[in-house]
């Protein structure tokens, strides 16, 4: 068991490389899930905010309820890069700060957005995590194959 400082962010950036993998591959059906999996605590809980493509319920539990997760996530996204990450933290807790551009499968449309999220890790696996997307709306808009509407300058 890792016992630096760093041990929750060590364990993110494992869990971030299978995450983006599991997506480029297709997801659900088409991925190994297991690689995944191998980063979540049994008791995982993810807190998503409503409203995004992707989010459900919102509350996914378990390895079956993230896994349920990755599936309506890799339908939404084609691919995921993550193009600059910070960190804080210690072993248990990490926030961590990614800018991420993301493909939408629908409209080949790319999108680039911060997410901040707060992360706690047990024995070496993610065990929450609570996501917060700086512009939900153009993310909802880079998956929407709708035109959308243009608003004048003020």
């Amino acid at each position: 068991m890792p016992t630096a400082p760093d041990d929750a962010w060590s364990v993110m950036q494992k869990f971030y490389a299978a995450e983006a993998a599991y997506v480029a591959a297709g997801g659900y059906g088409k991925a190994d899930y297991a690689a995944v999996a191998a980063y979540l605590d049994p008791e995982v809980v993810l807190h998503q905010a409503p409203g995004l493509p992707f989010t459900g319920s919102g509350t996914w539990r378990g390895h079956d309820g993230l896994e349920r997760f990755l599936a309506a996530f890799s339908e939404t996204w084609e691919s995921m890069e993550f193009l600059d990450q910070a960190h804080w933290g210690d072993a248990d807790t990490v926030v961590v700060h990614s800018r991420v551009r993301f493909r939408a499968r629908a409209t080949g449309q790319d999108v680039d957005t911060s997410i901040l999220q707060l992360i706690t890790v047990r024995n070496g696996r993610m065990l929450e995590c609570r996501p917060f997307y700086w512009d939900p709306g153009a993310v909802a808009r880079a998956c929407d194959s709708a035109p959308t509407a243009t608003l004048p300058s003020p």
